[in-house]
C-alpha cells in the first residue's frame, strides 16, 4: 500500500502551529499542531481535554458565520493536535482567523460543555474543561501572529 500523505511529514521537525495538510477537491485539511510530536517530556493532549476541546471547537466553528464552509473538526490519534477541514472557498487567512476565534472562545469558556449529556455524547463523563482552556490559551499565544506563509510544513 502507498504511504498516506500525513505519514510523509517529518514529525521530528514539526512544532506547534497550523499547517495546510492536504487539498482534496474542494476540501482543505489543516493540521493544527498543539503539542510537539515525539516530545521527550511525553507532553500530549489528554483524551479528556481533547474531547472537551473538540466539543467546544466544533460548536463554535459550526455556529460561526463560516459554518457552511466547515466540514469537520477532530483530534489526531497521536494526541498532538486536531484536523480542521473546510471548503476551499474559505481563504487561508480567514481560516487562521476562524481558528484564532475558536481558540479564544475555548480559552475563555466557563459553563456547561455543549453536547455533554448522556443522550448527546458517547462518553459524556470524560471531559476536562480546565485542560481544554489551558490548551486553547497556549495555542492563542502560538497563533497570535501566524500568517498564511507559515501554513507550509517545515522541512
Amino acid at each position: 500500500m502507498e504511504k498516506i500523505q500525513s505519514f510523509t511529514i517529518n514529525h521530528d521537525v514539526l512544532g506547534k502551529g497550523m499547517y495546510t495538510s492536504r487539498i482534496d477537491g474542494d476540501v482543505v485539511t489543516y493540521d493544527i499542531r498543539m503539542k510537539k510530536p515525539n516530545n521527550p517530556e511525553n507532553d500530549y493532549l489528554t483524551p479528556a481535554s481533547a474531547h472537551t476541546f473538540e466539543h467546544l471547537f466544533a460548536t463554535y466553528a459550526r455556529n460561526s458565520e463560516r459554518s457552511n464552509e466547515v466540514v469537520y473538526v477532530g483530534p489526531m490519534g497521536c494526541l498532538t493536535g486536531f484536523y480542521f477541514l473546510v471548503r476551499d472557498t474559505l481563504a487561508p487567512a480567514d481560516v487562521i482567523q476562524l481558528v484564532k476565534e475558536c481558540f479564544a472562545y475555548i480559552r475563555d469558556f466557563d459553563g456547561e460543555i455543549p453536547g455533554n449529556k448522556r443522550i448527546e455524547c458517547g462518553n459524556y463523563k470524560m471531559h476536562d474543561l480546565k485542560g481544554a482552556n489551558a490548551i486553547a490559551d497556549d495555542m492563542c499565544k502560538v497563533l497570535e501572529n501566524w500568517t498564511v506563509e507559515q501554513l507550509v510544513y517545515p522541512e
